[in-house]
């Protein structure tokens, strides 16, 4: 249940953000004319996303036992794609996706109503439909009823509600922090996600090694006990995983984990600091073959310019004693 929370809420967070930007926009320019066709797109998006939902839900209950874990299985991999691309996304544009949206937004002003509809259907449709997807594979591998259901909806319910007092000043979080440590969350719950896909697919014999288990510790954490329903429901633990499950996840959660919480930028800046000490180091050395040259003329013309003094003053001495 808290994984699906945490995914509503993220997920509806940005959705929510997404949405109270366009709309300040259109009031701060005095377009609240336009804001209908904001909801039209809104509401589109919404209804989009649970029939996305419903679909796979229900299109799924007509197929067989080993169908259902294929499609069960690829798509639980397909989500985890999306996941993992969605917070690395957050974490690289948050902080201009203000100046994004806007630009979007000047160019549906400019093109017409039907422009606004569709800048507010893709913008929050995205979210919605990772929501969907991500949401009915969780309940699915949590397999503990409608809890899962009842998290996600809890999570969105949440996000509208920061969404509307981000809206009316009367809140504000530091939103690096907020998607850095729910991102980090989400990628040890992708992790899981990931290696019960895995399983899927070896029980739908895609995959082999079904049988070749890495452990089992059913006696210490039963599946039916509430600790051990809640790591299943949290984390999609599994007592007794196969090596492959382990080895999937375990590939997949460090270097992950490892480089999203990496600064942001950190291999382009250490290339850049590169490239701009070699640049530097060229131009020095340049710099010193020309200073080397220049020194040489200015040592020729500092002597001639000695040689010049000298019979000056030579000159100067030898009227003197004349006179």
């Amino acid at each position: 249940m808290f994984s699906n929370f945490l995914i509503g809420l993220r997920e509806g967070l940005e959705a929510s953000l997404v949405v109270c930007i366009l709309i300040a926009y259109l009031v701060k320019t005095g377009n609240k004319n336009k804001l209908v066709p904001i909801w039209i797109g809104v509401g589109i998006a919404i209804v989009v996303s649970l029939a996305f939902g419903a679909g796979l839900e229900f299109g799924s209950q007509e197929m067989t036992f080993k169908a259902q874990e294929a499609l069960g299985g690829t798509l639980s991999i397909v989500s985890v794609g999306l996941v993992t691309w969605m917070v690395f996304w957050m974490r690289r544009t948050a902080r201009h996706l203000k100046t994004e949206l806007h630009g979007k937004l000047d160019a549906a002003l400019a093109m017409g109503t039907g422009a606004l509809v569709a800048t507010a259907l893709l913008a929050v449709g995205r979210e919605g439909l990772e929501t969907s997807l991500f949401v009915w594979r969780a309940v699915h591998a949590a397999d503990d009823g409608w809890h899962p259901m009842i998290g996600a909806f809890l999570g969105i319910a949440a996000a509208v509600v920061l969404g509307w007092l981000f809206y009316r000043g009367a809140l504000k979080i530091n939103l690096s922090k907020f998607f850095t440590w729910t991102g980090g969350m989400l990628v040890v719950v992708a992790a899981g996600v990931l290696a019960y896909g895995v399983h899927d697919l070896q029980e739908a014999e895609f995959i082999g090694g079904i049988h070749n288990q890495a452990f089992d510790i059913s006696a210490t954490i039963p599946p039916d006990s509430w600790y051990g329903t809640l790591l299943k429901g949290t984390f999609n633990f599994q007592p007794d995983p196969t090596v492959l499950q382990v080895t999937v996840w375990a590939l997949y959660l460090i270097p992950t984990l490892a480089l999203f919480l990496a600064p942001v930028g950190f291999g382009r800046s250490v290339g850049a600091t590169d490239q701009k000490a070699r640049k530097a180091a060229d131009e020095k050395s340049e710099a010193d073959s020309a200073g080397d040259g220049a020194r040489d003329g200015d040592g020729a013309v500092l002597d001639g310019e000695r040689v010049r003094d000298g019979a000056r003053r030579a000159g100067s001495g030898a009227g003197g004693n004349q006179v």
